[in-house]
């Protein structure tokens, strides 16, 4: 028996949070992806691991705030947990590994293309998982041909993103290039919900209030959620994240970070200036062996 789907029974609400959602992750993932390329090597791992948690965060809870609108008219709709938070750690593994790839080899050529198709397959992955977690009395089909290009939209979203981590600088540009991004992702997870059908298994219909289960999806949310403010915050009061700007740094730290952030050494008319008594240099009075003072 054929199902009958519904993907919006809240109206606009759930498309509007869970884009906002996607935004949300991508502006903080680009944000510390961008400030990972601007500091010393010691430093650009945990920058890196933050963006990855952030992108994958962002897109998983996007995800799952559509799915509350998510309803199938003649059969009841659970989740199962396991593969839920599964869909959790995939995305951020997946998007990690894309993330570093750019963040050592950088945003153009063959690097940023590795990483963003295995950042973009990390999202499709995502969200096919979360659709395997979905529990009612029936099965999902796909239309082999709308899968593929919710997948190819999503690796074509991350390649972009990634490649503006690495070349977009200032706050208005990433706000711009994460709008993008939510948009772009968004219409993947759309797309996929396009390629899908409902096989019932039987003619029981829901009962009163059946569909998804907001009292099961919004604790799980609660996490994410709660790791995304977290992350806004170390953006927030972390100026060169927001801005863009590389930090200036000590010579020891000079591996990966720009020759220009690093202070020169004062000459002597310098020193002179700034009230400090230079180091005197040995004097030579002709055939006399150098005298120091």
């Amino acid at each position: 028996m054929q199902g009958t789907v519904d993907g919006f029974s809240y109206g606009a609400v759930t498309p509007v949070v869970a884009y906002l959602m996607a935004c949300l992750g991508g502006a903080l993932g680009l944000r510390c992806t961008s400030r990972s390329l601007l500091v010393p090597r010691s430093r650009r791992p945990a920058w890196l691991a933050l963006g990855a948690a952030a992108i994958g965060s962002g897109i998983w809870t996007m995800h799952f705030v559509a799915m509350m609108g998510f309803t199938i008219e003649e059969a009841s709709v659970h989740y199962d947990k396991p593969i839920t938070y599964a869909s959790l750690a995939l995305a951020i593994v997946m998007v990690g590994v894309g993330i570093f790839i750019v963040g050592y080899r950088g945003a153009s050529g063959t690097a940023l293309f590795t990483g963003g198709t295995i950042t973009g397959l990390g999202v499709a992955s995502m969200h096919y998982l979360g659709m395997a977690g979905v529990r009612f009395d029936g099965h999902f089909t796909y239309n082999t041909l709308t899968v593929a290009a919710s997948v190819v939209i999503g690796v074509v979203a991350a390649t972009a993103a990634l490649w503006a981590a690495g070349h977009v600088r200032g706050a208005l540009w990433s706000v711009g290039a994460s709008l993008v991004m939510g948009l772009a992702v968004s219409g993947m997870h759309y797309m996929g919900m396009a390629a899908l059908g409902v096989q019932l298994h039987g003619t029981h219909h829901a009962a009163a209030g059946g569909g998804p289960e907001a009292s099961v999806l919004v604790p799980m949310l609660i996490g994410p959620l709660a790791f995304l403010i977290l992350a806004g915050v170390v953006v927030v009061y972390d100026p060169l994240t927001v801005m863009g700007r590389p930090a200036r740094t000590t010579d020891e730290d000079k591996p990966g970070v720009p020759a220009a952030t690093v202070a020169p050494r004062p000459d002597r008319r310098t020193a002179l200036h700034q009230g400090r008594r230079p180091v005197r240099r040995p004097e030579y009075h002709g055939s006399r062996t150098p005298q120091n003072r």
